[in-house]
């Protein structure tokens, strides 16, 4: 067991993202709520997870699925009520659980109080809580383009004005050169950590440093002394976890985020492995993935901050399309590859995340286009058309890469709707559901779920997991991820077969006698089996 009153605690934790929407419906209305989340609590702790990475359940008109906030300090009526929220932090507690809360402090709401304020005139108080420019209707400030596509400014006729918004038009940004935005958000913080909550996921926190007119969005010229300050002033609690995600990091800019002196993040949560299949870059043009690349990726994130800052471990999230469609094998092969991927990572320092449904081998979804529900998705669908694109073509970007592929409702059971609800399911529930799910998984000793369980306990057994050195073996090789971890007489071998063929691979000397920890397949054989995984173990 944790002790989460140590600093650092969160290095040998393991998270488990939920996006509340899609996992436990219990009121028959189609949507995932809190005391879904609560009656799950059992399944979470069997699993072994130390924390819950809980994405947005504050107040909101539900634009962008949460992640545009009308009210901080309220829970959303689609979840539940705060009298829920506070009984899941208790609940989640008691099985040493730790609630870590996403929050978002570069934008809110276009219906949050500041923003309805700030649009009564230029005089009032909060107009300065967002980023406004002076002109007319036909010109805006610059050209930007928002992240979800068309312009990143909005006219508002009666004020003779435009606002920034870095996504959706209901998403204006917050001014954080305005001190009294900044203290607000702390005061709202510490609000939150007063009832319980032990972290904060702090959703494209690198973008709150902005200079739209110089067209600077991530990474901005005064970041860093807002993160310090941030920091500083809300997250002063010893134990709090602080997530950062940063779209745009580097393990230079990492370092900083995440120094181990605490002085701005706990660790930074990062995309460069996952954009290295992108064909462009846009996400949605698809490209073989290089080993190679994604070799030298891991190599250099595990050395660059070996010492001097930490990383999140992922490979799903609420954003990204499932992973063993993606870079595994959702045929003939479905379970093992899933398991082999998360060998990979979990061998790896950093603190992983678990996404809902990760540990089922849960796979992408292919619907219509009305069938999808993200705001992404459509505007995207639009914007292809309007170029030109085959209506086809779009599809099969959608399916490989669209972001409702991970927001597909839990898969408990085989049973109507997977067990997610008892209504009509507000995104459809994938039809493998009758194979993979939560039920069959509990009662298979060898069932993905179960590998899972037991890569959590190899880390915690593990300090060389931790605390190691990384080396990357044969990083030219286009076919097997191996790698070690070192640390005095404790190594640590790591060995992944990528590909649904045979491989040839020479074990190392020093672990020809090592034993071995996990792996997907019973017993050791001259060759690497299709997407085969082992870590072994071995002292001097």
């Amino acid at each position: 067991m944790l002790d989460k009153r140590k600093r650092g605690w969160w290095q040998q934790a393991v998270f488990y993202q939920i996006y509340p929407k899609s996992f436990q419906d219990t009121d028959g209305d189609g949507v995932g709520d809190l005391r879904g989340i609560i009656s799950r609590l059992d399944y979470l702790q069997e699993l072994g997870i130390d924390g819950i990475w809980l994405s947005p359940v504050f107040r909101s008109p539900q634009v962008d699925n949460g992640y545009d906030v009308s009210d901080y300090r309220d829970i959303d009526p689609m979840f539940g009520t705060m009298a829920d929220m506070e009984e899941l932090i208790q609940a989640a507690k008691e099985r040493q659980i730790s609630i870590i809360m996403d929050l978002v402090l570069n934008h809110c709401s276009d219906q949050h109080i500041w923003f309805r304020e700030a649009l009564k005139g230029r005089e009032n108080p909060f107009h300065d809580y967002f980023l406004w420019r002076d002109g007319g209707p036909d010109t805006p400030p610059n050209d930007m383009e928002s992240v979800f596509g068309g312009p990143a400014w909005t006219y508002v006729p009666a004020l003779g004005q435009w606002y920034f918004h870095q996504f959706a038009p209901q998403q204006p940004d917050l001014n954080w050169e305005n001190e009294q935005v900044r203290q607000a958000l702390y005061e709202m913080i510490r609000f939150w950590v007063d009832k319980g909550v032990e972290g904060f996921r702090l959703d494209v926190i690198d973008q709150i440093g902005k200079d739209p007119d110089r067209k600077i969005t991530g990474n901005g010229p005064r970041l860093h002394f807002f993160l310090e300050e941030l920091s500083r002033e809300a997250f002063r609690e010893e134990g709090l976890v602080t997530v950062g995600e940063a779209w745009g990091a580097d393990v230079e800019r990492a370092r900083r985020y995440s120094a181990p002196d605490g002085s701005e993040l706990s660790m930074v949560f990062q995309f460069q492995h996952m954009c290295l299949d992108n064909a462009t870059w846009e996400k949605w043009d698809v490209a073989p993935l290089s080993l190679v690349k994604l070799k030298a990726c891991f190599r250099d994130w595990q050395e660059g901050l070996y010492g001097q800052g930490w990383n999140s471990l992922f490979l799903n999230n609420h954003d990204l399309p499932r992973i063993v469609s993606r870079w595994g094998d959702e045929g003939a092969y479905r379970e093992v590859s899933a398991k082999m991927l998360a060998t990979m990572l979990h061998g790896m320092q950093g603190t992983p995340y678990i996404y809902q449904g990760e540990e089922l081998a849960m796979a992408n979804i292919r619907l219509p286009l009305e069938g999808y529900q993200d705001v992404e998705i459509h505007n995207f669908y639009n914007k292809r058309l309007r170029l030109g694109y085959a209506h086809e073509d779009i599809m099969a970007s959608i399916w490989a890469r669209g972001r409702d592929n991970a927001r597909t409702p839990m898969q408990w059971t085989a049973g109507e709707n997977a067990g997610f609800t008892t209504g009509k399911p507000w995104l459809a529930v994938n039809e493998d559901h009758k194979t993979f799910n939560a039920q069959a998984a509990l009662a298979d000793p060898d069932s993905v779920f179960h590998y899972y369980r037991k890569l959590i306990q190899i880390r915690k057994d593990c300090p060389v997991i931790r605390d190691g050195r990384f080396s990357l073996l044969s990083p030219e090789d286009e076919h097997i991820f191996a790698y070690s971890r070192d640390m005095d007489r404790a190594h640590l071998l790591v060995v992944c077969n990528f590909t649904g063929q045979d491989r040839p691979f020479t074990m190392p000397a020093r672990f020809c006698q090592a034993r071995t920890l996990i792996a997907n397949y019973p017993e050791p054989a001259e060759s690497l089996r299709p997407y085969e995984a082992r870590m072994v173990y071995c002292e001097d």
